[in-house]
């Protein structure tokens, strides 16, 4: 079991309560507290973009990998020196990029949002992945995607099982 820490930058985050977190990132970056696991966090925040939310803190400096657990309520180690790879990676990107699987994830975007949220809903994200070149330009895309999603009932169910399909290409 996981069990991620705030860092000095999420410890003022939650006092400074700045306007980059939408109160449900906010609400998860006061429950980590080095104590608790991913599965813990899970049982009291339930939504199906907890891990998403975590990547996202992650991402920002707002917390760090504490340590894992082998079972609840078991003593917790500290990782591994050479420390685990973040819960929302990115695969490493073949040298050249490969074109196809660029368009391959363009349009697991594109058709994910139109069969979720209808072919007018969610144009600027749409737009974007269009008009994006580069994979950096669609990875910027999976928050705004991600949410656009969690938006819909069928979505919300699917979220963590079509993120994962699209991690595959992306």
């Amino acid at each position: 079991m996981t069990i991620f820490a705030k860092t000095g930058k999420g410890y003022e985050e939650v006092a400074a309560r700045s306007d980059l977190l939408t109160p449900r990132q906010r609400r998860v970056l006061i429950m980590v507290d080095g104590r608790r696991s991913v599965d813990e966090l899970r049982e009291m925040l339930p939504a199906d973009d907890l891990q998403h939310t975590l990547g996202m803190l992650e991402e920002e400096g707002l917390i760090v990998l504490a340590g894992v657990r082998k079972n609840p309520g078991g003593a917790w180690r500290p990782p591994p020196l050479q420390g685990l790879p973040s819960i929302t990676a990115f695969r490493p990107l073949p040298e050249p990029p490969n074109p196809d699987e660029l368009e391959k994830a363009r349009n697991f975007i594109i058709n994910s949002l139109r069969s979720f949220s209808g072919h007018y809903a969610h144009l600027d994200v749409i737009e974007q992945a269009c008009a994006a070149a580069t994979h950096e330009e669609l990875r910027r895309l999976l928050g705004p995607w991600l949410h656009a999603l969690m938006q819909t009932r069928d979505g919300k169910r699917r979220a963590e099982e079509l993120r994962a399909q699209l991690l595959k290409v992306i």
